[in-house]
């Protein structure tokens, strides 16, 4: 290869794109002059990203082999950032199905090289004895590197950045927790790594030598036991130190919903997190310096890691979030814009208020919705339904938002995720709290005849079966309250 040849930029794609890595990964690629294009399911979800301009975006889907198959036509290096592991039962053979087409497809397509982020895996532990998690992150590892492709398998364990489930999970147990009976794997020692080093390895691999197919692992500087992580967090969050006493009786099971109870993080995802620091995960090399250099100064500790995650969630500069994934169970279409769509029953509560105010000061009520501003309505309601959402496995209201004044598609927003945002016009939400159906939250802004500004409201909900009528129906008699109190109080809320 020609030294122009090395230097020339690259064509990228870039499956999960709205996820957590694909969302900072897309800047740094454009950053280092490659053209990129992204694939995803819903590419509506990618067009309020601030680079979202800047790359190509193609609708696709890596179990489909025909818009796979599209999406990697003309591609040089095709960055794998993709798992079923959200979508419930069955994710391994999901996972191993996806991971097939589009190792078929890239080969097919004559793509140079595959980039895949998995997990690292404890030395001298069968396979069979890994979580479910770990051990389909291996199967896909391996399904890409017998590919035919050059494929690149970094594995990583834990990744620290704002936004991260790993950091949130620290942190909160951390902050929330002067004292705890713990789980016996915050024993178990760890090598985290800093997300600004692993998106830099990302873009290092795509120049990697044709030939090299192989698994790279990464880490931090730091080996730590998760005791000593929360200890230290504390002491960068300026907390006093942490009383933490382990106990061998919390299986993963139990210590997932412990997890999922302090903090944001739902058990469906603190499970295979805890399920994952079982055992010891530890590099066994540190190959990938050799084709990707070191910033001065080596890679970010783990103190230093903290601080720069800490600085960007008390600057609100969280760019994704571990959120940023889709909740099995929930609606993967929008909600039809015809009200009397053939989907079967579809209940409504419509509620409508005349606001004293500009539509620009209504819009700006609407669009802070949720966190910390809350729903605008009976709180213990609001906070009774996200407690019964936790218990029975759901995502609760604890997410919060990414950031405190701007909704953009995609945002995860309390136990909603945002669907539609037209700004200073309509702001729609679709439910993922665990429910009998499928539901939605439109928020509006109009102006009517007399030129007066107009809030209107509709809450909508698709039964599945008997149990979500009878879902509905229960629930019916506390919408006065809970729908009638909000959309009042917005509406006074826009006039102060």
């Amino acid at each position: 290869m020609t030294t122009d040849e090395a230097q020339a930029p690259l064509q990228c794609l870039v499956t999960g794109a709205s996820g957590y890595i694909g969302g900072r990964l897309v800047p740094e690629l454009l950053g280092a002059g490659h053209q990129v294009r992204c694939m995803a399911r819903t590419p509506e979800k990618l067009r309020d990203f601030p680079w979202a301009g800047q790359v190509e975006t193609v609708r696709g889907d890596v179990t489909d082999p025909e818009s796979t198959g599209s999406a990697l036509k003309g591609i040089d290096v095709a960055y794998y950032l993709v798992h079923a592991l959200n979508t419930g039962r069955g994710f391994e053979d999901t996972d191993r199905k996806a991971a097939k087409v589009f190792a078929e497809q890239a080969k097919a397509a004559g793509v140079r090289r595959i980039v895949y982020l998995g997990g690292l895996t404890p030395a001298r532990i069968p396979e069979s004895e890994l979580s479910p998690h770990l051990r389909s992150r291996t199967e896909v590892g391996r399904i890409l590197l017998d590919s035919g492709v050059p494929t690149a398998v970094l594995r990583a364990a834990v990744i620290l950045g704002s936004g991260s489930a790993s950091f949130e999970m620290l942190r909160y147990l951390t902050e929330r927790l002067p004292l705890m009976v713990t789980p016996s794997w915050v024993r178990t020692r760890i090598q985290p790594v800093a997300v600004r080093d692993v998106l830099r390895c990302l873009v290092g691999c795509a120049r990697l030598p044709s030939e090299l197919n192989r698994t790279f692992d990464l880490g931090g500087p730091d080996v730590l036991t998760y005791r000593d992580m929360m200890q230290r967090y504390a002491r960068a969050a300026g907390l006093p130190r942490r009383l933490i006493f382990p106990v061998p009786v919390l299986t993963p099971s139990l210590s997932s919903h412990w997890v999922g109870l302090v903090t944001p993080v739902p058990a469906s995802i603190a499970r295979p997190l805890a399920e994952s620091l079982r055992h010891e995960v530890v590099c066994h090399e540190n190959d990938i310096a050799q084709y990707v250099p070191e910033p001065p100064g080596g890679p970010i500790g783990f103190d230093r890691a903290v601080e720069l995650a800490l600085k960007r969630v008390q600057e609100a500069d969280v760019t994704t979030r571990w959120s940023s994934a889709s909740v099995a169970g929930a609606p993967s279409d929008p909600l039809p814009t015809d009200p009397d769509w053939a989907g079967g029953s579809l209940y409504t509560d419509s509620r409508e208020q005349t606001v004293d105010a500009s539509p620009e000061k209504l819009w700006r009520v609407i669009e802070g919705i949720g966190g910390e501003n809350g729903w605008y309505s009976f709180p213990l309601a609001w906070a009774v339904r996200g407690w019964l959402d936790r218990l029975v496995g759901g995502v609760g209201l604890r997410r919060g938002r990414r950031d405190a004044s701007r909704l953009r598609v995609g945002d995860s927003l309390d136990f909603w995720r945002v669907e539609e945002v037209e700004q200073g016009r309509l702001l729609r939400l679709r439910a993922e709290m665990r429910v009998p159906g499928l539901a939605w939250l439109e928020l509006r802004v109009e102006t009517d005849e007399k030129g007066r500004t107009v809030y209107r409201q509709r809450a909508l909900f698709h039964p599945h079966g008997l149990a979500g009528h009878a879902y509905w129906w229960s629930v019916a008699p506390f919408h006065g309250v809970v729908f009638g109190g909000m959309a009042r109080n917005i509406a006074a809320a826009a006039t102060r």
